[in-house]
C-alpha cells in the first residue's frame, strides 16, 4: 500500500475514533433515502457527524482499500469548523484530523 493511503487510513481510523469519543457515532444508519442526497455534506437530510459516519468514512475507506484514485482535493475542515461552532463538545481533535485529511488530499 502506498504510503499515502496508509496516512490517509490512519487519519480515518482516528476521524471515526473522536467522533465515539464525542459520542456522536450512531447505532442506526440513516434512511436510504437521507443517504441518498446529492447536496454538499447532504446538509438537507444528514447532521455532518451522520455524513461522516455514513457517507464520507464508508467512501473514502473504500478507495484506501482498492488503492483507487483519490479526488483531487478536499475541503471539510470548514465545514466542521462551521457544525460544532455551536456545539457544546470539544472538536479540536476531530477538526485537527479533518484539516490533515484535507491537506493530504489537496496536496498529493
Amino acid at each position: 500500500m502506498l504510503e499515502h493511503y496508509r496516512t490517509l487510513a490512519d487519519l480515518l481510523v482516528e476521524v471515526e475514533k473522536e467522533l465515539r469519543l464525542m459520542q456522536l457515532w450512531e447505532m442506526q444508519s440513516p434512511s436510504p433515502e437521507a443517504l441518498s442526497s446529492v447536496e454538499p455534506f447532504a446538509v438537507d437530510q444528514l447532521l455532518f457527524n451522520q455524513w461522516l459516519q455514513f457517507v464520507f468514512l464508508p467512501r473514502m475507506y473504500e478507495l484506501v482499500e482498492s488503492e483507487a484514485p483519490l479526488p483531487d482535493n478536499c475541503s471539510i475542515a470548514p465545514m466542521a469548523e462551521e457544525f460544532f461552532k455551536g456545539q457544546v463538545v470539544e472538536a479540536a481533535a476531530i477538526i485537527s484530523r479533518l484539516a490533515a485529511i484535507d491537506r493530504l488530499i489537496t496536496n498529493l
